[in-house]
C-alpha cells in the first residue's frame, strides 16, 4: 500500500529572497539576505551614523565603537543567519542603485494559530526621506504576508522619532496604542508607540499602494 504524502512546512518559508526593485527618489531599492562580505559597509555607515541610530535603538552592551566595529559584524550575521535557518526571522539587508544601505528584519517569528512577527529596520542617514525605509517595509511586509505566510506583523517606534513614524504610516501600518516603558533606549526606559498590520488590511499589497500613489515606480 502506497504511503500518503502529506506537504511539510519549510522549516524556514520566505528566506532567504530577493524583493524589489522599486524606484523611489533616493534610488532604486531592493531587499536581499544579509551577507558576511556586507560586514565593511555596515560597519562604516553605523559607526558614522552613531548619533543617527542610536537614539533609536535599544541599549547594547559595551560602547557603540565596539558593538559597530567591523570584526563585530560576523558573529552577528552568524546569529541572524541561525535565526533565519531556524526559521524564527527574516535578516534582509537593503540596497539603493546596488549599495549598502541599511537593514530591515522580520523577527521573533511566531507560527501555529498567531502566525506574528516583529518588524523592524534603519537606513543611512544619507538617503533618509528618499524614500527607502518605506519602500523596504512594503516590500518585507508583503513578503511576509505571502511567501512567509505569516498574518500580523507589528513595529515600535518612540513618539520622537518622527522619520520612523512617517515611514510606517506611508507604508499602510495603523497605530494600535502605547507601551509604556517598553524598550532600555540610550540609556532609560522609553515608551513605544506600536504600529500593526494584517494580511487582511493589504488589499493587493503594500507595494501596489505605493505605485499607486506615485511613491514609488517599478524599476
Amino acid at each position: 500500500m502506497a504511503a500518503l504524502a502529506y506537504p511539510v512546512e519549510s522549516r524556514h518559508p520566505g528566506w532567504p529572497a530577493r524583493l524589489g526593485p522599486l524606484r523611489v527618489p533616493a534610488g532604486v531599492v531592493a531587499v536581499r539576505p544579509v551577507r558576511l562580505r556586507d560586514a565593511g559597509e555596515w560597519s562604516r555607515i553605523r559607526l558614522r551614523d552613531q548619533n543617527h541610530l542610536e537614539q533609536w535603538e535599544p541599549t547594547g552592551v559595551g560602547p557603540w565603537p565596539d558593538r559597530n566595529a567591523l570584526w563585530s559584524w560576523p558573529s552577528q550575521w552568524a546569529a541572524l543567519r541561525g535565526l533565519a535557518r531556524r526559521g524564527q526571522c527574516l535578516p534582509f539587508t537593503i540596497t539603493v542603485d546596488g549599495k549598502f544601505a541599511g537593514q530591515i528584519t522580520v523577527g521573533n517569528v511566531i507560527r501555529a494559530a498567531l502566525r506574528s512577527a516583529w518588524i523592524g529596520y534603519w537606513v543611512s542617514s544619507e538617503l533618509v526621506r528618499g524614500g527607502v525605509a518605506t519602500a523596504a517595509v512594503a516590500l518585507v511586509t508583503d513578503h511576509a504576508f505571502d511567501s512567509a505566510g505569516l498574518h500580523r506583523l507589528e513595529a515600535t517606534v518612540r513618539p520622537e522619532n518622527n522619520a520612523s513614524l512617517k515611514v510606517l504610516t506611508k507604508a499602510g501600518y495603523r497605530q494600535e496604542g502605547l507601551f509604556e516603558r517598553y524598550l532600555d533606549v540610550a540609556g532609560a526606559w522609553r515608551d513605544h508607540l506600536c504600529f500593526a498590520v494584517t494580511k487582511e488590511e493589504t488589499g493587493d499589497g503594500l507595494v501596489a499602494r505605493l505605485l499607486g500613489s506615485g511613491r514609488a515606480d517599478l524599476a
